[in-house]
């Protein structure tokens, strides 16, 4: 064994074992802290909010889901904690806010659902207990699209609110999901871009487009995974919570975050 391995191998024996745990279904579940893991990071993405569709030029797409994350977050070998995903918004086209995603409770390290409340204006998601951003707003003006998800540096694109409008830029610069307006013709509104949970990548950069590995949004489809806001009476995208060890050395948002 060469002086290299030999230390990588001394290195992985005094951190622990190298692990991660995705939750991509909505739900509450129960995570165990492995043997001899004392130290995690945790990355949340709440549910992007269903789009209203009260009809005409008053309807309006979702918010964005929140992206919030932890790192080196202590636990105890053998130990429960609480992950809870968040749904994306689904009143039946009604209009329905999204989900919270968190880990133990909202408070420890948590990301809000999207909004979808028709008088609360661009209320969208919001990142507790860590970094990251709010989803991409909500619009209440003429048939507008879903917000983007939030994004590890950044909220997400808000969704446009006219006819042939686009996002708002925020998006492009926060690795989070774009937000969306049109698609040519009056009623072909795009749903918001989502996000991914593997760590800082690519922003989205057109209307509806996912960033970070985030699943894009499509015309008068459910929002994009994860946490994309849903448009015109559609489905918001359902949230997500990943969980990666150890948390000294593997942390987010982009150091050693991939699947390993």
């Amino acid at each position: 064994m060469d002086s290299v391995s030999r230390q990588l191998l001394m290195s992985s024996a005094s951190e622990g074992p190298v692990g991660q745990q995705a939750y991509t279904t909505p739900g509450s579940f129960t995570w165990v802290a492995p043997a001899r893991v004392t130290s995690v990071s945790i990355v949340c993405v709440g549910g992007g909010g269903e789009g209203d569709l009260a009809g005409g030029v008053t309807s309006n797409g979702g918010g964005g889901g929140a992206l919030a994350y932890r790192n080196n977050f202590t636990v105890t070998p053998g130990a429960s904690y609480t992950v809870q995903v968040g749904a994306g918004g689904n009143g039946g086209g009604g209009g329905a806010p999204g989900g919270d995603s968190f880990f133990v409770n909202t408070t420890t390290i948590g990301a809000g659902g999207g909004s979808a409340t028709r008088t609360g204006g661009t209320v969208s998601g919001g990142a507790v207990g860590g970094s990251g951003g709010t989803g991409g707003s909500r619009s209440d003006g003429e048939i507008s699209g879903g917000g983007g998800a939030g994004g590890y540096a950044g909220a997400g694109g808000a969704g446009g609110s006219t006819r042939g409008a686009f996002g708002a830029g925020s998006g492009g610069s926060a690795s989070g999901g774009r937000g969306s307006g049109l698609s040519g013709t009056y009623l072909e509104q795009d749903s918001g871009g989502g996000v991914g949970i593997l760590g800082q990548g690519s922003s989205g950069s057109t209307s509806g487009q996912g960033g970070s590995g985030g699943t894009s949004g499509s015309p008068n489809s459910t929002g994009g995974l994860y946490g994309g806001g849903g448009s015109q009476g559609r489905q918001g995208g359902g949230g997500a919570v990943r969980i990666i060890w150890p948390g000294t050395s593997r942390q987010f948002p982009s150091t050693r975050t991939a699947n390993e």
